[in-house]
């Protein structure tokens, strides 16, 4: 039976679907009661009979029909098909109860399919249903006007009062509160919002009323961004499930050829009659038709994609988003984890904690150069540095000629002077100044970024501490067998910290985007499957090229979330762990559904051989694998996290 209903739709779309299953439900009912009632009147009233049996098919076979007939019109057979067939075929020589009954169990398994998909398909909706529609929009003179959240465009200023949705991304201008950002992060702390910070479409302004400045369009938002995720999820089908697509269609001819053959062979080879049976001699039309009925393939073609979207919507509704079935497959197979460090071992929230210059005095100079520099980043220090600007309400300055220096940092002109923002020795290199390179580096925890324009040099601390529960869940990647490698741009004596604080396997240092994606190329061509986490920009190539690519948050950058594979929402490295578990056990699913479906598949066709097993026996046997495959499924949506992992909550 090809998975019905079991896409990822669009909202509406989706909505329009919603309860199918109980309309399928209802005939699968009245396509019982009718061939029960068929069944009744055989004796007593022919006629009767043969009308409630009608009845019974026209039920029973109500969806089916239109599949099949989308399928024709594509040029296509499949199971339904097949099904179709049989309970034609029963008809024709009079076996209408047997039909009547292949059709009950047939419409009853699809509606609980249905059913199940169904369940899958809401664990995912909230995260449609959570997206404003409207926004408060504040025009040059400070008069409010509401309008569709589709139409706002970057750079409208908006007015966000307590208790209301962030309508699309945007940035504080004025005011300050506080953002509930669980339905997208998964964290129920509320997050301080101040001038400069950034907003989330869709999480809630709790107590303060702020103004804001859009920065994206709505369609480019971190929620319609995990929206769109969600939807082609199902598209980028697994390997696996991809090879059963083709096979069924294959398979599905195969098994039409085989039962027009065997037809003959029972008949002129073993003297069966042709369409009639007698008593005692079973037509061999009536064995061709069992052979159909046993060798269709339902339950196969139902057994990944059925795991693949429970696993999907189990994760979504955690904050763990797989881009497509493939991502499910693969992520159970790496064997060495590598990680960026800021945002992922640390918490990526970056404050300036101090600015100084050389020679002290000129703080705010520094400031003000290196506020103009990074406001054209999207760095996750230069976001930390265009926020600490906002706030100081430092003045903008007019650069010009900006270039980003990959692993570097970034340069550009003001009045006509070079201007260079970024590593120590990269800023440091263009002065011969003994006094400058005696500066103490950095203690753990606080990065340092320089600023050089002329004779104005300094730099700015901001500080990024570790996470809490990194060490817990380097101590769980190990326990799982893997090795867990740190890459970093930070200075090595940062890196040594590291490794000895949370007792990594390796972490290479001071790199630059390029270095990373070598070692992660040179780790696929030893022959060790890699899972990359990041959030960065300079993150996104090893991301492309790591088996599986893992990007950090709804806060991850655009390029990070376009080349990652799985996404994790909660902000928090634990759901990597939550997200290999679930690929452990959707994979063990699969390989269950797989021996399930191709066993009863074997056992049946080799009795309908031999001819030991009647047609009603084998429509139990063929439907019940199917529904089995399909509640084995459904163990994923249902399933805790394993021993020694940190509980996620469903959203509620």
């Amino acid at each position: 039976m090809a998975p019905r209903g079991v896409e990822l739709h669009e909202p509406g779309h989706d909505h329009d679907h919603e309860g199918e299953w109980k309309v399928q439900l209802v005939a699968s009912v009245l396509c019982l009661f009718f061939g029960l009632a068929g069944w009744w009147f055989t004796r007593s009233h022919a006629g009767l009979s043969l009308g409630f049996f009608v009845g019974a098919y026209v039920a029973g076979g109500w969806f089916t029909v239109g599949e099949v007939w989308e399928k024709l019109r594509e040029r296509e057979v499949d199971v339904h098909f097949l099904m179709l067939a049989v309970a034609a075929g029963a008809a024709a020589i009079g076996e209408w109860a047997e039909g009547s009954g292949l059709l009950f169990l047939f419409s009853l398994s699809g509606a609980l399919e249905h059913f199940a998909m169904e369940r899958t398909q809401r664990e995912i909706r909230s995260l449609f249903d959570s997206a404003p529609k409207s926004a408060t929009v504040l025009d040059p003179a400070g008069t409010e006007r509401v309008v569709p959240v589709a139409e706002l465009q970057a750079g409208m200023r908006l007015r966000i009062k307590p208790g209301e949705q962030f309508p699309v991304d945007a940035e504080v201008a004025k005011g300050e509160t506080a953002a509930d950002e669980s339905n997208l992060t998964g964290e129920a702390v509320p997050v301080e919002k101040r001038v400069g910070d950034a907003l989330l479409a869709g999480t809630l302004n709790l107590w303060g009323v702020v103004e804001a400045v859009v920065t994206r369009p709505a369609q480019e938002s971190a929620l319609q961004k995990i929206i769109h995720l969600i939807q082609n999820a199902q598209r980028n089908k697994a390997p696996a499930q991809r090879f059963t697509d083709k096979f069924g269609t294959r398979y599905t001819y195969a098994i039409l050829a085989l039962t027009f053959v065997m037809f003959f062979v029972w008949w002129l080879g073993f003297g069966h009659r042709p369409f009639l049976s007698v008593e005692g001699n079973v037509s061999a039309f009536y064995h061709a038709m069992t052979l159909l009925v046993v060798a269709s393939p339902c339950a196969l073609v139902l057994s990944i994609p059925s795991a693949i979207l429970a696993a999907i919507a189990w994760g979504a509704r955690r904050g763990v988003l797989f881009r497509g079935g493939a991502a499910v497959e693969q992520l159970a197979e790496v064997k060495v984890v590598a990680m960026d460090k800021t945002g992922t071992l640390t918490t990526g929230d970056l404050r300036v904690e101090k600015v100084e210059s050389f020679p002290p005095g000129h703080e705010r100079e520094v400031a003000q150069l290196a506020y103009a520099l990074d406001l054209h980043s999207n760095h996750p220090l230069a976001r930390a540095v265009t926020r600490h600007g906002k706030r100081e309400q430092l003045a903008v300055l007019e650069v010009t000629d900006f270039e980003a220096v990959t692993g570097m940092g970034s340069r550009a002109r003001l009045e006509g002077a070079p201007v260079l923002i970024g590593r120590r020795k990269w800023v440091i290199a263009q002065y011969e100044d003994a006094a400058l390179a005696a500066v103490p580096e950095t203690a753990f925890g606080v990065s340092e970024v320089w600023v050089a324009n002329g004779a104005t040099i300094g730099r700015l601390l901001l500080r990024d501490d570790l996470r809490p529960e990194s060490r817990g869940l380097i101590e769980q990647l190990h326990r799982r067998g893997l090795r867990c490698l740190v890459l970093t741009g930070d200075k090595q004596s940062a890196a040594d910290f590291l490794k000895t604080q949370l007792g990594l396997d390796d972490v290479r240092a001071e790199l630059k985007p390029d270095q990373k994606l070598a070692i992660i190329e040179g780790l696929a061509k030893d022959g060790q499957l890699t899972a990359m986490i990041g959030d960065g920009v300079n993150d996104a190539p090893s991301l492309a090229a790591a088996h599986v690519g893992v990007a950090m948050g709804a806060r991850g950058s655009d390029a990070a979330l376009e080349q990652a594979a799985v996404v994790l929402m909660h902000d928090r490295l634990e759901n990597f762990v939550a997200a290999y578990e679930l690929s452990r056990r959707a994979r063990a699913i699969i390989r269950q559904n797989l021996t399930i479906s191709l066993g009863v598949i074997v056992i049946l066709v080799t009795l309908a051989l031999f001819q030991k097993i009647p047609l009603t026996l084998g429509v139990l046997g063929h439907e019940g694998s199917t529904l089995i495959v399909v509640l084995n499924s459904l163990r994923l949506i249902f399933f805790g996290e394993a021993p020694g992992t940190v509980a996620i909550p469903a959203k509620p």
